[in-house]
């Protein structure tokens, strides 16, 4: 028999401003201890160099997380012209160079291949699995590999800026699976001058802005204490994207055991995915078939 995880019985969204130097997971054991939590995950990595959103979900909100991963995100990130790495981003060593530079012209020029449904190779040094363990795992033992292409749709992707002739700032929003340091390359490669990241910024994610992220001295300052619990948003938000529908008294007594229930409902199709709330909780999320809710996700909480 397993031993029981220790920690409080919490549940909700914390949004952090992660710092760069650190990877994600650092940052969710940081938030973890913050909140003597039993349990806790974010949604879509972010490259330990990289800033900005790290949504961190607690206890029942950690089942809404691949809503979040699903959802809409916009990057800003700024580019080096002339240099490819093996890590396509400042990290990594140089391997080839170039002395041209693409006026901005060309640049917005070329912007318009990387816009709507794309094909994107992730870079070798990714948490792609390649039989079974992690690309950058081989990587850095001098693995070279051929990464299969993968979709992603780009919704926008903007010049904002160019602050001198070698250095190009980007703006993207874009789905799921996207990777910022292979739009650089490719955009490099694309522009006949090779480039890679030099800052990476995720500044929304779903319904998380950046600007309402707490820093990591923050959450030390406020670890363990009232304060900080004020900070954890509603793990209904991270149903924010899905349709919701309302449970009966009885329905909901049934979703939380795990079996359809009856709800209210307009404008949904057989088979729509949404949630189900009860005097303003979530229930479930589950398929909506004939006025019930078949659960695939019931939300627990220790006082419902």
């Amino acid at each position: 028999m397993g031993r029981k995880r220790k920690g409080r019985d919490i549940s909700g969204w914390l949004v952090v401003d992660k710092p760069a130097g650190l990877t994600s997971t650092a940052v969710v054991n940081k938030v973890r201890w913050a909140f003597d939590a039993r349990k806790a995950g974010h949604a879509g990595t972010l490259d330990p160099d990289a800033t900005g959103v790290l949504a961190i979900a607690l206890g029942e909100a950690t089942k809404t997380v691949p809503f979040i991963t699903d959802a809409m995100k916009a990057y800003t990130f700024i580019i080096r012209l002339g240099q490819a790495t093996n890590t396509d981003d400042a990290e990594g060593e140089i391997i080839a160079t170039s002395d041209a530079r693409p006026d901005d012209e060309a640049i917005k020029d070329a912007l318009a291949a990387f816009i709507g449904d794309i094909e994107q190779v992730p870079p070798q040094f990714s948490a792609v699995k390649i039989d079974g363990e992690r690309a950058y795992k081989k990587a850095r033992e001098g693995e070279e590999m051929t990464l299969a292409a993968r979709p992603l749709f780009v919704e926008s992707l903007l010049l904002t800026d160019r602050p001198d002739a070698d250095h190009v700032a980007l703006e993207m929003v874009c789905g799921k699976g996207g990777y910022v340091r292979s739009i650089a390359r490719d955009l490099g490669a694309a522009l006949g001058c090779h480039a890679h990241v030099r800052h990476l910024r995720r500044i929304w994610s779903g319904p998380f802005d950046a600007e309402e992220g707490l820093t990591l001295e923050q959450i030390d300052a406020l670890a363990r204490t009232p304060d900080l619990d004020a900070h954890l948003r509603p793990l209904e938000e991270g149903l924010a994207d899905l349709p919701q529908v309302t449970a009966t008294a009885e329905g909901a007594s049934r979703l939380r055991n795990g079996n359809p229930g009856m709800v209210i409902a307009s404008d949904l199709d057989y088979g729509d995915e949404c949630w189900a709330s009860f005097e303003g909780q979530a229930v479930a999320v589950g398929r909506f078939k004939a006025g019930e809710l078949h659960p695939s996700r019931v939300f627990v909480r220790a006082d419902p």
